[in-house]
């Protein structure tokens, strides 16, 4: 898909920066919302859809320009074991995109007659290991080959864009194989979409792959109109945007987090080390050719309105 075709041409034009949402569950989370359950935030979509509205509106007001929606843990397979049936299962990952419109469409109102310019919905596909609740996201390496990995997204990924989002989030995901199918995917079905990784050092995947080769994969699929990484601690962001820009003139987004690592076992935060998620930063990411910046675990409003005034 050449770049004047992708949803993110008018927000980029003029090789301009845009910035991006932060962590979602982190505005829950500062709002009062118990989110420990193993589906996280998508347990709100049901229970209280409200909130999560409110919590993108904030990152609108913020100036952000996209939102990414509450689908990042929302999988037919994880709402089945809560009991809730397939259909409505279907209706659920479908709100998550009708909810961030909803506050997109608020956040219009509120500035109307002024124009904010193009907001984008960009629908969240979290890794497998996202479903499986036990920080898998941070290690790759399932087990699973490709044709498994396929199936077990397909669907969700065709029921979300039905949805109307603008693009798609192929987001956190921390192996090559599922790099791979998720490639698969969006080359078959046509939808626009953003690939982010999520890496362990300045160099790798979680799984050991180099980035390179994940950003080679984005590269060759026309469906990925953008490549880069995400909840991946800041002080390896540069880096790894170096390596990505050797091998794609695609669009390049990076949303690290706060650089607190977490303990999927006893469920908490450990303490950041390092580069922080502000102006300053970011302002390093864009010289090294990052155009979509953002923001992942415990990145909040407040920093995402850091962001934007630093980048305009």
């Amino acid at each position: 898909m050449p770049e004047a075709a992708s949803p993110l041409a008018h927000l980029l034009a003029g090789g301009g920066v845009a910035v991006i949402d932060g962590g979602l569950a982190t505005e829950l989370e500062a709002a009062g919302h118990v989110l420990a359950d193993r589906l996280w935030s998508a347990r709100l979509l049901a229970d209280e859809p409200e909130a999560i509205v409110a919590a993108h509106l904030a990152y609108f007001r913020a100036g952000a320009r996209v939102a990414i929606t509450a689908s990042y843990q929302a999988t037919f397979e994880g709402f089945a074991a809560r009991g809730i049936d397939r259909a409505t299962a279907a209706r659920l990952l479908g709100r998550s995109v009708e909810l961030a419109a909803a506050a997109r469409d608020r956040y219009r109102a509120e500035l109307a007659p002024r124009d904010p310019g193009p907001l984008l919905v960009a629908a969240s596909i979290g890794p497998y290991g996202a479903y499986l609740a036990d920080g898998s996201e941070y290690r790759g390496r399932y087990g699973l080959d490709r044709a498994a990995l396929a199936d077990f997204h397909r669907d969700r990924l065709a029921t979300l864009w039905a949805a109307g989002p603008d693009l798609l989030a192929c987001e956190t995901i921390p192996d090559v194989v599922e790099v791979e199918a998720l490639a698969g995917l969006v080359a078959e079905a046509g939808t626009p979409a953003w690939l982010a990784v999520a890496c362990a050092d300045g160099g790798h995947l979680r799984d050991g792959t180099p980035v390179e080769v994940a950003a080679a994969i984005a590269d060759a699929t026309a469906a990925f109109v953008a490549v880069g990484v995400n909840c991946t601690a800041p002080q390896h962001v540069a880096e790894l945007v170096g390596r990505i820009r050797a091998v794609t003139g695609k669009p390049i987004v990076v949303y690290p987090n706060a650089g607190e690592g977490w303990d999927a076992a006893a469920r908490r935060w450990l303490p950041a080390e390092g580069v922080d998620v502000d102006a300053a930063a970011a302002r390093v990411w864009v010289a090294a050719g990052a155009r979509l910046i953002g923001g992942c675990c415990r990145v909040g409003p407040d920093r995402i309105a850091e962001l934007a005034a630093a980048l305009g």
